[in-house]
This record gives structure tokens, sequence and C-alpha cells, in this order.
């Protein structure tokens, strides 16, 4: 196969097709709703190919037939029907900033009326819309396509600022419910964003919508399978070790039978010819990571999170459940589903290292504000692969006394019973990823921590020495027997049990042997 030019930054599928870049073909989900429905939502994290998807609904909807050459909706598509389209979208612009969001939404609207010749005299949202919906239909005679991109962000930007998020939200509801109000000018809805807000704070007016978010039949409308990456890649994958594309980026899930990777970490891989943590360094979390320590979520329960379908698809203002969160951003995904009495729950992990190792390094950062965590990360993996564990002690010793006063005193975080053991696992997760396992169960109960190398086992133990006294963690290694799994391996294995002080703010214990 013929390599190609690599879509990187693109979203207008035109471009992608004209210019004869790789181009993974969505349309045959796109023929199915087309036939099958009318009014649709999708939520999916960032970085996806949410607006790309879009744009392609737009040209096929247009009639734009010679893009399609070779496209698996090419013969089934009645290329002489073109509909309007009126596309909008919320992807740029400081929606914190009071009454923006209506300045930006009558530009975009002042634009389509200089593109489509329509014209509404009406001042207001939901009234100029309607407007020119119903014009578009008159003046073609067909009803119009209606194709909103990133519906969420104009809330999401101003979370922080609650007031004028609230008043976003309800500016949005009143848009939003036009639709539905001029559903005998429209032919196919579309609405995709980051995260899923209640029907009833945000869809009230619009509660017809079908949501595919969790719809295994379109798992994959986004992101790329395993099978995309060995056809249509096919020539990229020279010289890249194909187990470590999936476990550095595979791992999406969404009830499909299918893990989907993240387009952006696939192409930029594809072009730098290395790993490293391209989708998550795109958008730092910092509003993510302050929920989760203001809530009090440690790093150790993320990995194994449970919740139900309604859980995952509650967001609101004045409603933000962490799992919801993680799950909607893409921090965390569907590992599992359990139906039980009539009810669904899903387990949730993380999909891949590279979210795993990444999500921790910041919130270490975050717990710890360390200014050379860097380099006490880099002689963690090196005491590791050497099994010096006395160099693991004098380690953590200066890691736990380089914590600043301050943080301790200042934060809330720092006052929960789990806030040592959290630091020393996100501080091993920041650094080994998928190697770390929290909690690891045996016949006789669970170690706190462990740590496999491909060369060595350790298991930790963490105790809090005015809580359960000095000696309690070894002992407990030991008679557990938590090594007995572990024997066949032929690996040595190092027990490690690490006692922490409240009130010294540092490890007082640091006992270890060989199991």
């Amino acid at each position: 196969m013929t390599r190609r030019k690599l879509p990187i930054g693109m979203q207008t599928f035109r471009e992608i097709r004209e210019e004869r870049c790789y181009y993974v073909d969505k349309t045959a989900y796109l023929r199915q709703l087309l036939a099958d429905g009318k009014h649709y939502f999708l939520s999916r994290p960032r970085r996806f190919g949410k607006s790309l998807f879009l744009d392609t609904c737009k040209e096929l909807l247009e009639g734009n037939e010679p893009l399609f050459e070779g496209l698996a909706i090419r013969e089934q598509w009645d290329w002489s029907v073109r509909h309007p389209v009126l596309r909008l979208s919320f992807g740029r612009g400081n929606f914190k900033e009071p009454g923006y969001l209506h300045t930006n939404l009558m530009a975009q609207l002042d634009a389509v009326e200089r593109e489509t010749g329509a014209a509404s005299g009406y001042a207001s949202a939901p009234e100029r819309f309607g407007q020119l919906l119903e014009l578009l239909h008159r003046s073609t005679g067909r009803r119009v396509g209606v194709l909103v991109d990133e519906y969420d962000k104009p809330i999401l930007d101003a979370l922080e600022v609650p007031d004028i998020a609230r008043a976003n939200r309800d500016y949005l509801r009143g848009l939003y419910a036009t639709i539905k109000d001029c559903d005998a000018h429209v032919r196919f809805t579309f609405l995709t964003g980051v995260s899923k807000f209640s029907k009833v704070s945000l869809f009230s007016g619009l509660n017809n919508l079908t949501d595919l978010t969790l719809d295994p039949d379109y798992s994959a409308i986004c992101g790329y399978t395993d099978a995309d990456l060995d056809t249509v890649f096919a020539p990229e994958l020279d010289g890249l070790d194909r187990q470590a594309i999936r476990d550095w980026y595979n791992g999406y899930s969404w009830r499909g039978a299918e893990k989907v990777y993240n387009p952006f970490d696939i192409l930029l891989l594809f072009r730098n010819r290395e790993f490293d943590a391209y989708w998550f360094e795109t958008g730092t979390p910092t509003f993510l990571v302050e929920t989760l320590m203001k809530r009090g979520v440690s790093p150790l329960t993320l990995d194994g999170m449970t919740g139900s379908a309604g859980l995952l698809g509650t967001f609101d203002v004045d409603r933000i459940e962490p799992a919801a969160l993680l799950f909607q951003t893409g921090y965390l995904t569907i590992r599992s589903t359990d139906a039980r009495g009539g009810r669904t729950r899903y387990r949730l992990g993380y999909p891949n290292r590279e979210v795993f190792q990444s999500l921790n390094e910041s919130l270490l950062e975050h717990l710890t504000r360390d200014p050379h965590r860097d380099a006490k990360s880099d002689r963690l993996a090196d005491l590791l692969a050497a099994g010096d564990v006395a160099g693991l002690e004098d380690l953590f010793r200066a890691f736990f006394a380089g914590i600043p006063y301050e943080w301790h005193t200042s934060n809330d975080v720092a006052r929960f019973e789990g806030y040592y053991a959290s630091v020393f696992y996100a501080y091993f997760a920041s650094v080994l990823g998928p190697a770390v396992t929290v909690e690891d169960s045996s016949s006789r109960g669970r170690a706190d921590m462990t740590v496999r190398t491909g060369r060595r086992v350790y298991l930790f133990e963490f105790k809090v020495v005015e809580q359960a006294g000095p000696g309690a963690a070894m002992a407990q290694l030991k008679a557990r027997g938590y090594a007995d799994k572990y024997r066949a391996l032929g690996e040595p294995i190092h027990l490690v049990a690490v006692e922490f002080s409240s009130a010294s703010r540092n490890v007082v214990a640091f006992e270890h042997g060989l199991a």
C-alpha cells in the first residue's frame, strides 16, 4: 500500500478527501442514522473526530457526491436530493464573559444569512434560529440538516464561574428547544459534545433526541479500531511495536465489542515515530484534578470506580459526579458491564497507559507540589530495576520531606486517612503505568500495592503508625502470605512495609525483606 498524507489537525472532510489523506470510513454509520431516525446526540471526549463526523454529515446532506467516491455510502445514497444545512459550532470564544454566548451565536447566524441569502428580523436567538430553519426549508423545498458541534462548551468553559455557567445553560436550553418546535422543517439533527447534560437541565425542550453515547452499535462511530490500524494505516506500522501501540493508546470502550484509539494519538505517533502522551498534553485537566481533590477522591480508587448508566450520564453545573466527569472527559472508560435486578452497572478503569501515567502525574503534582518530582521519578525506575530497596527508602524519605509544610496545613486532602498511600501510589503509577496494581487480591486478602518490573515483584503495605502501631505493616505482609501467588514466576519478591506519621508528615519506618 502507498503511504498517504496524515490528516493531523484536519476537521474538514473535503480537505481530507481532496488532499488524498488517510481516511477511516464512517459513512456506513451515517447511512444507518439517516435511515433509522432523525434527532441524535453523541458524547465523546475531545479530539475524537466529532467535528469531522459532523462535517461529513454536512457534505452528504448537501449532495457533494465526488467526495464520497469509494466510500460505503456512495452507492446507497440518492445524490439528486440536496438539503440545506445549518451548522453551529461553539468551539471558540471566551464564554466566561457575561453575554458573550449571545454575541457568538448572533455572529454565527449572521454568517448563515449571508451565505444562504435568508434574512430574519428577530434579535432573540430562538426566534431567529427558528425563522432561519423555516426560510431555508421554504426557499429550497428541502428540510434542513441541523448540526451543532461542541454544544456544551459555553457551559464547560464557565464552570469556574457558576452564575455564568447557569446563564449559558439556560440560554442554550431555549435555543435547542427550537429544534423540536421546528421539527416540520428539519430533516436531520446531530449534536455533539464532551459532556452529557441531563435532559431536565438542558434538553427539556428537545426530549426526542436519540442518545448514541452508550449504544453498542455506534461505539466505534468516532475513533480508530485495531482493524483500521491494520488496514487503512498499514503503511505506517513498519518499525513500530504493534503491541506497544495497543498498550499506550487503545482501550476506549462505549459498550461495543471493539475498543478504539483516540485518532489524535495515532496520527502523531505515526508522524513522530515515538510514544508520548499526545492527547493528554493537549488539555491540562486542572478543573478535573481540583474537583477530585475537593471531593476527597483518592487516586487509589479511580481504577475500578462503578456507576449506573444514569450516573454516567449525569452532569450539570450544580451536580458534577466524579465518575461521570472522569468518564465523559475520557480519563476513565467502561471495563465491564454487570446487569442486576433490571439495572445495569458499569465498572470503569483507565483506558490505556497514556492516561494511566499522565493522570497520576497530574494528581501527584497537585498532591505534593514538588518541583524536583521529575528527577526523583527517573531515580525511582532505576532503583526498582536494580532491586535497591534501601535506595527506595532514602528516595521516599526525601520525597515526603520535600512536600511544603503549607501544603499539609492548608489543603484538606492532606487530612484524609489515605493521603500518604495516595501520594505513594500516584508516584509509582506516574512512572510505571500499568505495572502498578492497587489492592492486589489473593486468597488471604489484599496487598495495598503490587509493582512488577518484569524481573522483580514488589509487595507494599502502608500504615499510619498512630493508627496501626509500629510494625503492623510488615506483620500483615508476612501473615497474609500475599507473596504466594507470585512464587511460580521464579522472580525475587520484595516485601516493603511503609509506615507514615501524621505528626511528622513523613515516612517513619521502611521495613523490607525478601519473601
